[in-house]
Parts: C-alpha cells; structure tokens; sequence
C-alpha cells in the first residue's frame, strides 16, 4: 500500500473504527487505545506536540475531529479555516495518528462512548471537572491525562496575527 493509501485508510466512520476496535481487542495483545478530540484547524507545533506525546500513552491513537459545522457552532461562524476533509487529511498524515474520526456533536461523548478507550487525553488547559467523558472512562477502568500545553501556540493567535 502506498502513502497516499495508508493516510486515507486513517480516515474512518465511527461504526469502522468500533468495528477495528473490536477486532484488536479479540486479539491475543489488546491494544491500549488513547482517544483525544479538537478542531485542529491550521496546524502548528502546539498540536504536533500534543498529539505525538498523546501517542506515547497507549498502543494507538485515535483522533475525534469536529466536522465543520460543529467547529462553526463552538468556534464562531468564521471557523473553521480549513475544511473538514483537509484538517482529517493533515491529522492521518502524521504516523502517531492511528485513526481520525469525524462527529458532527459539540461533544465527543457519543465517540468515547462508544470507543472507550483506555486513555483519555485532553490539553493543560483543561481539569478534569471540564473534561467530557472522563467519568465514563475512569469508570471503565481507564484514565484521563492532561497534557500542558506549548506557550504561545495556538491557532487563535495564528489567526489574529494574520488579521493583524
């Protein structure tokens, strides 16, 4: 399979990824599944940092990514920058991506939900009172880790100083 191929079989329904879930877990290594979710519109260091040291945590690395219209109603109607075929293309280009699976929720609930992975990561600027999910993962057995973010890196800022 080429490269063009691997990145594109990154990118998958959520009843895929279930399915592929199951089939790993059936096997005689289960893997340690990390979950993490965003907008990722316009990468930066901060988001390779962040996703590359969530891949660290586990097995493999499954990325929920909002869908337009979701980053639109959490970001404002000026966002996304990029769409969401792009920024799912650019997340599954990264070889610490294992997976990218879109929802159309302003939560990614229904995914871990349904996913329940065994690390559930989120950025330093989060606690735990504000992380969505996290009781149901812990209360499978799994564990919430925060990551601090990169000073100064974000993609409101890239934004703003291209206003500017």
């Amino acid at each position: 399979m080429g490269f063009h191929e691997q990145i594109a079989s990154k990118i998958v329904t959520l009843p895929q990824l279930a399915a592929q879930l199951t089939m790993l877990r059936n096997g005689n290594r289960p893997p340690q599944v990390v979950f993490t979710n965003g907008c990722f519109d316009l990468i930066h260091q901060g988001h390779v940092e962040y996703l590359s040291k969530a891949r660290d945590l586990g097995d493999l690395l499954v990325v929920g990514l909002n869908s337009d219209a979701s980053v639109s109603r959490l970001k404002g109607p000026a966002r996304p920058i990029s769409h969401q075929e792009s920024r799912a293309w650019v997340l599954a280009a990264f070889s610490f991506v294992d997976y990218v699976v879109l929802f159309e929720e302003d939560t990614p609930l229904r995914l871990i939900e349904t996913l329940c992975p065994n690390v559930l990561v989120k950025g330093g600027d989060y606690d735990r009172s504000n992380v969505v999910g996290a009781d149901f993962v812990e209360a499978h057995g799994g564990r919430l880790e925060l990551i601090p973010l990169v000073p100064g890196q974000s993609t409101t800022n890239l934004v703003n100083r291209m206003k500017e």
